[in-house]
């Protein structure tokens, strides 16, 4: 059976996360639902980076092994169909038969997150945006963010009862940028885990705020407690920008 890559973007407002659930609406429900009714037979999907309810993404990606072949010309038709019969809060941007073998969660080797922020109320930022309007110390939140490139156990940065083998993750970038006001964290890492980049920016904001020092930040990440951690940052303001893979898949 030929394996597909399909890669999607959202807006994960109105879903339950981005994983299949039982008796809640997610991104993988309504795009296996739009597959069975274009190509008339089941397709499951596999996901390669979860989002949390609310988040949304530029780019993710599933992939599934068909029991028909999509031709190459009927690729670009195959998409523009799929893209009619799903919500508008959700689309398709490519769809590519890939190896056998070619996984799309195991596969990649980095993803990146960007978490906004603002501070002067703006209607236009509401669903996608943290209304956070407090003085804020970029210093500060700077520091606290280059501290990251040199740790690799995130077990405080993880939500209780998160079902994984290591608390281990690689963040190949960690850093701030103001810009239009807007404020953003932008974080790439090989893995995440669950409420980690959440729980990052609520316990960083901490930091800018000048309620805990750098000094307390680095004493909750060397913890490998999540007690103190602050996990409140909405889900709203998360987005997953994209999902790196090796050129040959």
């Amino acid at each position: 059976m030929p394996r597909y890559f399909l890669e999607v973007a959202y807006k994960g407002t109105a879903y339950a996360g981005f994983q299949i659930q039982e008796n809640a609406n997610t991104i993988q429900a309504e795009v296996e639902k739009g597959l069975l009714v274009y190509f008339r037979v089941p397709v499951v999907l596999t996901g390669s980076s979860r989002t949390d309810a609310g988040v949304h993404a530029f780019q993710n990606f599933f992939h599934f092994d068909a029991k028909f072949q999509i031709e190459a010309t009927a690729i670009y038709k195959s998409i523009y169909h799929l893209n009619a019969i799903l919500p508008l809060d959700i689309v398709i941007k490519d769809l590519k038969e890939v190896k056998d073998a070619a996984h799309c969660r195991f596969d990649a080797f980095s993803r990146s997150y960007v978490y906004s922020i603002y501070n002067h109320k703006n209607p236009f930022l509401f669903d996608n945006a943290y209304y956070y309007p407090y003085p804020l110390n970029l210093a500060a939140l700077h520091d606290a963010a280059l501290l990251l490139l040199a740790h690799t156990e995130y077990r405080s940065f993880a939500k209780k009862n998160t079902q994984v083998f290591t608390h281990k993750c690689n963040i190949l970038e960690s850093y701030w940028v103001l810009k239009d006001h807007v404020l953003t964290y932008n974080v790439t890492g090989n893995r995440f885990l669950r409420g980690m980049v959440r729980g990052l920016v609520g316990t960083m904001l901490l930091v800018g705020k000048g309620k805990i020092s750098i000094a307390d930040f680095k004493c909750i990440l060397e913890s490998n407690d999540s007690a103190k951690t602050d996990f409140s940052a909405p889900a709203k303001g998360l987005t997953l920008l994209n999902v790196k893979f090796p050129l040959v898949i």
